[in-house]
């Protein structure tokens, strides 16, 4: 093991469907600019091409594709042995320090490095939030087991807001209290002109995000709703029907994304579930004013710097909308609390709060370790 206060190096798992690979790629590229090195072992669907090209010149990271299925994807856990079985292949080869992972089962994997959880969101809450009620059925009660092993069996586990780590909380009653870490990005950058037009991006299969509500009051919109995410899990981009005042386009290039978000003057997010909403902090940074569904996650990151519109109240967000495209000086305060909220997010301190946790895990570990092989010459005596 490599001594704490040295280089540090580290297993990370993610995937590529959502915002995880925003999270764990950021996160990971900053680590090794600091020294640190970092493997990143995706898991799901492939990365495409212009995520890698993101991460691949970053000195110290490497990048490992599996076709192992994401958890909530094989709810029974049909593939955990052989999930294992891999990751844990991997393990010795890379000789990780920490072990991060940005999923829950994996944890059961049987790793020789201390091991944290980072919960970024989980089917459970997710089925609570958009249905109103608990999932029944055996597959998911399978993957609830195994979210709740997984949190125990973690040295740490981390949430992005206090919501949701209580949330993780009262579900699981993991053996240890959670940490919460905001996700971070780089400085905000904020610039380009404002254009007349409202972006909501999110992946366009998970109801969720609530994008459709959008869509319907598209028509009674004085300025264009363009709606940007995957129609599928595997984000193949496809055409939705264009309504009237509203444009659809597939999943973008983070690139082009952000891109999108310097020109857009609203980003309007009605998601009835959302652990954090790293786009939307994304949005704010590039200077756009916030509409946001009123939920207490968004409530604890935004109050005070976006209009909060009940979730599922289309005529609500049909009036909010309206009255914020029609008022000028509305907007450009809303523009500008936004973008100093964002300030508070800050990617350095994102990553110098999981250093010191790789660290002191790392320190724990390691003391540990010699302190037993300093005992084992007496308890032969």
């Amino acid at each position: 093991m490599t001594p704490p206060g040295r280089g540090l190096r580290v297993l990370m798992t993610a995937d590529a469907v959502g915002g995880v690979w925003v999270f764990a790629s950021t996160l990971a590229s900053a680590l090794c600019r600091q020294g640190l090195e970092v493997c990143l072992v995706t898991l799901g669907p492939s990365p495409r091409s212009d995520q890698l090209d993101a991460v691949k010149d970053i000195s110290g990271l490497t990048v490992e594709t599996t076709d192992l299925p994401l958890e909530w994807l094989d709810p029974e856990g049909r593939d955990l042995d052989r999930a294992a079985d891999q990751l844990i292949a991997i393990e010795d080869r890379v000789k990780p320090d920490i072990v991060h992972l940005n999923s829950y089962r994996e944890a059961l994997s049987g790793w020789q490095a201390p091991v944290l959880v980072v919960a970024h969101s989980c089917v459970r809450s997710w089925w609570r939030a958009c249905r109103g009620e608990e999932p029944t059925e055996p597959r998911w009660l399978a993957y609830i087991a195994n979210v709740r092993e997984g949190l125990s069996g973690a040295e740490r586990w981390i949430a992005p807001t206090r919501t949701f780590r209580d949330t993780i909380a009262q579900l699981y009653h993991p053996d240890s209290a959670g940490l919460v870490i905001p996700n971070g990005i780089d400085e905000p950058t904020a610039g380009a002109t404002k254009q007349p037009f409202i972006l909501a991006a999110g992946r366009r299969w998970d109801e969720a995000k609530n994008l459709s509500l959008l869509l319907d009051i598209a028509p009674r919109v004085p300025w264009p709703i363009q709606t940007i995410g995957a129609r599928t899990v595997r984000g193949d981009v496809q055409q939705d029907e264009v309504l009237p005042q509203s444009q659809s386009s597939g999943e973008l290039s983070r690139a082009a994304l952000l891109e999108l978000m310097q020109r857009a003057s609203i980003l309007a997010s009605p998601a009835v579930y959302e652990p954090f909403g790293l786009t939307v902090l994304e949005a704010a940074a590039a200077g756009c004013a916030l509409v946001l569904s009123d939920i207490p996650g968004f409530r604890e990151l935004w109050e005070g710097a976006a209009l909060f519109v009940e979730a599922r109240d289309k005529y609500e967000w049909q009036a909010a909308l309206n009255s914020l495209t029609r008022n000028g000086a509305l907007r450009k305060d809303l523009q500008r609390r936004a973008l100093q909220r964002a300030r508070r997010f800050s990617l350095q301190e994102t990553v110098s709060a999981y250093s010191d946790l790789y660290f002191d895990l790392a320190a724990r570990r390691q003391a540990k370790t010699t302190g037993r092989h300093q005992t084992q010459p007496e308890a032969h005596l």
